[in-house]
């Protein structure tokens, strides 16, 4: 088996009716595979000879059902482990064989997405893309290796008993999310893991797992009729998906009340996490909310740094919003300093929100934010990899054009859109407040 491209192949003719051109924007082409509705997204990087091959399956935690939670990240888990052409038997483990030629290589699990991707020399392009297209629809899914990964799967869950945040913050998602499947961890729930069947996950796979509900992002030193070739002959002869996917995308209840949860974790750590459920991230509101999370908690000129860690109060503040797909949670974090209560901390919080709800962000702070998440953005797209990984999370958001406009659309925010949203949202009627004390505390 070939997998390097060879140099007397041609390029396919785009003219050919294959592909359609969907749009270009940003240095990025975004083209649709007529024979089965594949998106492929082409972005030249020539600063060195390596390229990012991404895949981005429309599918995550937040598409799973109560008694299947686990799914998503289970499945991630054993398409590693072999398809039809790639295979340990065969000599052709996917890890081993992308990593013998240098690749970089791994796969996550969100609310809203799966990715697998793969950083390599450009020779090797044919390579991941041949393996994606296998697995695509050719995963073994092996009883086997489901065994073997439910044990590795179930170590993990473990591991993650001893990160007492990493819990608390499963626990406020948990709590603030009661009907919508953003209640379930991205892991999934141990009983469902324990008990979940091979039957389960094909059905799962086979539901998910087509050209028309992915994206291929493609990105450095590449060659868009290569690259189109290359996809064509590697992905052209996959079907579409015969029935679109009944997503369990329910409507979550407004919330009439403040929710809160206290949990007991080791050691003498002490944690004040507050949650508010805010818009989905292709809300209009959704750059503005990224503004007030700068100008709460970014730095030691932010309002609750200020307030919480140059007082004594805490020894660490943040604050953030997880683009989602759906409504998610602006949250905001306190590690507190030892001695102080969860009471004391709470109120400065809520005093801070209160006074950026009555007078606004002052010129300076707006400015700042802007000039901060400006930077954050360019320095996440430096490099092929990670402006494939930023393209991944819009794609999962909805829309992968949020990556282009996303800098124009934080440049228009005003001061009185960071009000307005700092009102409409950070309130008591959308507030889900979750602590961690130390045992016996």
């Amino acid at each position: 088996m070939s997998y390097i491209r060879a140099a007397s192949d041609t390029d396919i003719d785009v003219e050919s009716g294959k592909f359609e051109l969907e749009e270009s924007t940003s240095g990025i082409e975004a083209w649709r595979l007529n024979s089965n509705g594949l998106r492929v997204l082409i972005a030249p990087q020539a600063i060195a000879p390596i390229a990012t091959v991404m895949i981005t399956y429309l599918v995550g935690s937040g598409d799973e059902r109560p008694g299947h939670t686990g799914a998503t990240h289970f499945l991630e888990h054993l398409m590693f482990k072999g398809s039809e052409q790639f295979n340990p038997a065969k000599g052709t483990d996917i890890f081993e064989l992308l990593q013998s030629v240098g690749a970089q290589v791994n796969a996550t699990t969100s609310k809203d997405r799966t990715n697998y991707y793969a950083t390599l020399p450009v020779q090797y392009l044919e390579l991941a893309l041949q393996i994606e297209a296998d697995r695509m629809r050719n995963a073994l899914l092996d009883t086997g290796d489901m065994e073997a990964e439910r044990t590795v799967i179930l170590n993990e869950l473990d591991r993650g008993l001893n990160d007492p945040i990493h819990n608390l913050y499963k626990e406020l998602w948990s709590t603030a999310y009661t009907t919508h499947p953003y209640h379930h961890p991205v892991i999934g729930w141990r009983k469902d893991v324990e008990s979940i069947s091979q039957d389960t996950l094909r059905k799962f796979y086979d539901t998910y797992y087509w050209p028309d509900n992915a994206t291929l992002s493609v990105v450095g030193a590449v060659d868009r009729g290569e690259i189109l070739s290359l996809v064509s002959r590697h992905f052209g002869g996959l079907p579409p998906m015969p029935v679109p996917p009944q997503r369990p995308r329910t409507t979550e209840p407004a919330q009439a009340a403040e929710r809160r949860i206290t949990k007991q974790g080791p050691g003498h750590v002490s944690v004040l996490m507050i949650g508010y459920r805010v818009c989905e991230a292709l809300h209009q509101d959704a750059a503005a909310l990224s503004i007030l999370e700068l100008i709460l908690a970014s730095g030691k000129s932010s309002r609750l740094w200020r307030r919480l860690t140059d007082t004594g109060l805490a020894a660490q503040v943040a604050a953030g919003a997880m683009p989602s797909r759906d409504p998610g949670l602006f949250h905001v974090m306190a590690m507190l300093v030892p001695g102080r209560t969860h009471a004391e901390v709470e109120a400065e919080i809520h005093e801070t929100i209160e006074e950026l709800q009555e007078t606004g962000p002052t010129p300076e702070e707006l400015r700042r934010a802007q000039s901060q998440l400006a930077a954050q953005e360019a320095f996440m797209r430096d490099g092929v990899f990670g402006m494939a990984a930023v393209l991944n999370e819009a794609i999962a958001a909805g829309d992968w054009r949020l990556f282009a406009f996303w800098r124009e659309h934080m440049e228009r925010v005003t001061a009185s859109d960071v009000t307005r949203v700092a009102q409409a949202y950070l309130r008591p009627d959308r507030r889900t407040v979750a602590i961690l004390g130390p045992r016996g505390g």
